[in-house]
């Protein structure tokens, strides 16, 4: 399986980031997810689940922060911009907004993606895995319950660095 985000400059599109238009964020923070392209999809793969973390926050704020995750994506080539938002087909987890260490807290943006707000540029691991059944998750989920569900339903995974601008 290969899986591939458009770039542009060798970075996450704006819209998608720290730079993005004010419609694209709620509270200053950005919300419209990016694309995903997926092929090779393995045969048998049932649902899709994916995972962003930025490994580069660990400096700044001590721990990988949990951008999106999400599971039971049904089966595609094609992630589409926004799904996120528009939370069709698709099943969304906790992000690093929820964490006790953080002073704000809206339960809206909680269980979406959260884009990138890097002090400096980052990279973004992006992993997508194909399932061999759905994970059967209610929205809200952590991602140690993703971690959980995927070990042994899990068929092949992509991952992919991501670069987004400070």
């Amino acid at each position: 399986m290969k899986i591939s985000v458009d770039l542009i400059n060798g970075y996450l599109p704006d819209q998608f980031g720290k730079h993005a238009p004010k419609a694209y964020t709620s509270h200053d923070f950005p919300t419209r997810s990016f694309p995903i392209n997926i092929s090779d999809i393995p045969v048998g793969a049932k649902a899709l689940a994916l995972t962003l973390i930025d490994y580069d926050a660990v400096p700044v704020a001590g721990f990988p922060w949990i951008h999106w995750i999400a599971t039971d994506i049904d089966t595609t080539n094609y992630i589409p911009e926004n799904i996120s938002i528009l939370n069709t087909g698709i099943v969304q987890g906790k992000n690093s907004s929820v964490s006790k260490y953080i002073d704000f807290h809206d339960p809206a943006i909680e269980d979406r993606y959260l884009g990138p707000k890097p002090p400096a540029d980052h990279d973004y691991t992006l992993t997508v895995y194909a399932l061999k059944e759905k994970t059967n998750l209610k929205p809200g989920f952590y991602l140690n319950d993703l971690i959980r569900q995927t070990k042994e339903r899990t068929i092949e995974k992509a991952t992919l660095e991501i670069p987004s601008r400070g």
